[in-house]
């Protein structure tokens, strides 16, 4: 049986379209994210970014890698109801953590956030792979958008530089070039979310966000997991996340010291990486 949280339903949706909404799932630790997006923010890692051209208004703050040294983010990997609920999603035995994400849009920032799929910056391979993308603001506008059945695409979307709008790699004819979804009229799935809620996708899922041209914040929390069948693959060049010295190679599991196993273990304190 699935976990209470999900239904057979929404295991069936992930599995087809790539994206399905859990309402609630971390309702409980809603105040808890709240607090740890305040400290990474405070605190920004190395790997921090803003994300408005000069003249943009507004405020896009991005940030990755920092669970080990938020508690706020280690308890909820370590205590929520996540861990079990991505096994479900995913038909996976096990899930690892591969890293959290922290997106801040101020009010009035009109910038979407660029359509792409999040499987060609990572060194991952596999069909094992989702990410929660939980608000701890109700959004209404400013939404998460994401193509329905993309992560099954034969080809990957060319990845790109949020900022510079550059390629990412040297080589795009690798990739497929950017679509416009909306042109496209694609099967573009977002929902009206509660702070809580949150939005399961596949790694290869395209998926975008809207700008927040409302009068209150819209902060999200996202983390990244993958299952049985997650492998390094090598990229064109530095990923992103870079993990710089993880010395894996080519078809080697994520080593379980940086990318600890949530579940079926419980708890992750132990296995921290250090640095």
């Amino acid at each position: 049986m699935p976990h209470p949280r999900i239904r057979q339903i929404d295991i069936e949706t992930f599995q087809r379209d790539g994206v399905v909404m859990i309402p609630g799932l971390f309702a409980g630790w809603v105040d808890t994210l709240r607090d740890g997006i305040e400290r990474n923010m405070q605190n920004p890692g190395p790997y921090a970014a803003e994300n408005l051209k000069e003249g943009e208004n507004g405020r896009f703050f991005d940030d990755y890698c920092n669970w080990q040294d938020v508690p706020e983010f280690a308890e909820v990997i370590e205590k929520s109801a996540v861990g079990e609920v991505a096994a479900d999603l995913m038909q996976s035995g096990t899930v690892q953590v591969f890293h959290d994400h922290v997106l801040v849009k101020e009010p009035g920032t009109s910038k979407p956030t660029p359509w792409h799929q999040d499987a060609p910056y990572y060194f991952v391979g596999g069909q094992q792979s989702i990410s929660f993308w939980c608000p701890v603001d109700p959004v209404d506008e400013a939404s998460l958008r994401c193509v329905k059945g993309s992560h099954l695409w034969e080809k990957q979307v060319l990845p790109t530089r949020w900022l510079s709008e550059e390629n990412f790699y040297p080589d795009p004819n690798e990739f497929m070039p950017v679509p416009d979804p909306d042109a496209g009229q694609m099967d573009i799935a977002e929902w009206p979310m509660q702070p809580g809620d949150a939005v399961a996708f596949n790694f290869g899922t395209l998926h975008g966000a809207r700008g927040n041209e409302t009068t209150r914040r819209r902060r999200a929390f996202s983390l990244r997991l993958v299952g049985d069948d997650a492998r390094y693959v090598e990229r064109q060049g530095r990923t992103s996340p870079p993990f710089p010295g993880h010395e894996m190679q080519p078809g080697d599991r994520l080593r379980e010291d940086w990318f600890p196993i949530v579940w079926p273990n419980p708890g992750t304190k132990g296995q921290l990486r250090d640095g």
